[in-house]
């Protein structure tokens, strides 16, 4: 469903938060801000209707949002979502990272959910349109930023499976501490035998959250088994290896070439394909193809595979030391993360933070 206003610009009512936290109490969570559990001030709100498009454009307080029990996100989990970061660099300025490929994906993940399409310009405008105002909740310590979380959901309130004619739009934004505290180290990863994260026909490439909800089981399965996180299989013929809960994976073969699943029903991820992008630019060569499971272990077994890391909004690069299954093991859990893994996570977090000259044009400037 396209916007059916997209050639008229929205425009911004904004309503200022009149008991904002105090720059004290701002501060004192900038400090030790952790990763989804503290948010700003404020939050973008845009309603869309099948009569009059996208609408109402605002920023207001954060706080509850108002539904009726019969609105068709709780019934038939018609949402998509997205997840971006804002960083400070070394100036004070506000940047983020490739956000029209942000906006790109969450049109094909609300055109495979039956949502409108947000033009990605609008996308683009509503996180300028929120660091306008919290534009101070942005974090200047080393690896810290401040997530951005764009949403939207079926609002109209009705029973019966069709897709909604009302639909709200929002973005809201939650200051995140390093990923790795301590430095980076690398995890232990469990497979799956036993679920599937999506099939062939499926949401597997939309962003939305049915596909977290079906592995967290396995998740909590891979904790059980001392793992970070859970990695899934084709759900038809159980071989090929796909990704994780919520990362894409990549392995590196001792020539240098770099080797990523490819399958309809994996999230086509922005980290990953720029990690490529970098590794093709300093002359790697980067396969993009279906990869089973015994071709890992093999691999490794080998010394063919010398490297696999995992790669997402939140972590960036997660180098992966150990991968088990029900009675395998592949690796070891004390090998340390792969030079090239490193490296790469070096130059885009440089990039991203301002340290490093940005060749491709993949920053953008909010605040500006």
């Amino acid at each position: 469903m396209k916007n059916l206003l997209a050639d008229r610009p929205l425009s911004f009512l904004v309503k200022k938060n009149q008991e904002p936290r105090s720059a004290e109490e701002r501060e004192a969570i900038l400090a030790n801000p952790g990763f989804g559990v503290n948010f700003t001030d404020h939050m973008v709100d845009i309603c869309w209707s099948e009569q009059g498009g996208w609408h109402r454009p605002r920023v207001q307080p954060y706080g509850p949002i108002a539904l009726d029990p019969a609105a068709a996100v709780l019934h038939y989990a018609q949402e998509v979502f997205e997840g971006l970061k804002a960083f400070r660099h070394e100036d004070g300025s506000i940047w983020c990272f490739r956000p029209e490929a942000n906006g790109a994906r969450l049109q094909r993940s609300a055109t495979r959910m039956a949502l409108p399409e947000l033009p990605v310009n609008e996308f683009v405008n509503s996180l300028k349109q929120l660091i306008a105002v919290d534009g101070d909740w942005v974090p200047s310590a080393p690896e810290t930023s401040l997530y951005l979380r764009p949403f939207m959901f079926a609002k109209e309130a009705f029973l019966g499976v069709r897709a909604a004619k009302k639909v709200n739009y929002y973005v809201i934004a939650s200051p995140a501490g390093a990923y790795f505290a301590g430095g980076v180290a690398p995890v232990s990863i469990w497979v799956s035998t036993q679920f599937t994260r999506a099939g062939k026909g499926g949401t597997g490439a939309a962003k939305t959250g049915g596909n977290y909800a079906s592995s967290l089981v396995a998740q909590q399965e891979a904790s059980a088994q001392g793992c970070a996180q859970v990695l899934f299989l084709d759900a038809e013929e159980g071989k090929y290896i796909e990704e994780l809960g919520g990362m894409n994976v990549v392995l590196v073969k001792k020539d240098g070439t770099l080797v990523t699943p490819q399958s309809e029903s994996i999230l086509e991820g922005i980290t990953r394909d720029s990690v490529l992008q970098l590794a093709e630019d300093r002359g790697h060569k980067v396969e993009r193809r279906r990869v089973t499971l015994e071709e890992w272990r093999e691999g490794v077994a080998s010394g063919d595979i010398t490297e696999v890391f995992a790669c997402g909004t939140a972590a960036v690069i997660t180098p992966i030391a150990l991968l088990k299954g029900e009675g395998f093991e592949i690796g070891s859990a004390d090998a340390p993360a792969g030079e090239l893994t490193m490296s790469l996570r070096e130059e885009l977090t440089d990039i991203q933070y301002g340290r490093r000259e940005d060749k491709h044009g993949w920053m953008m400037r909010l605040d500006a």
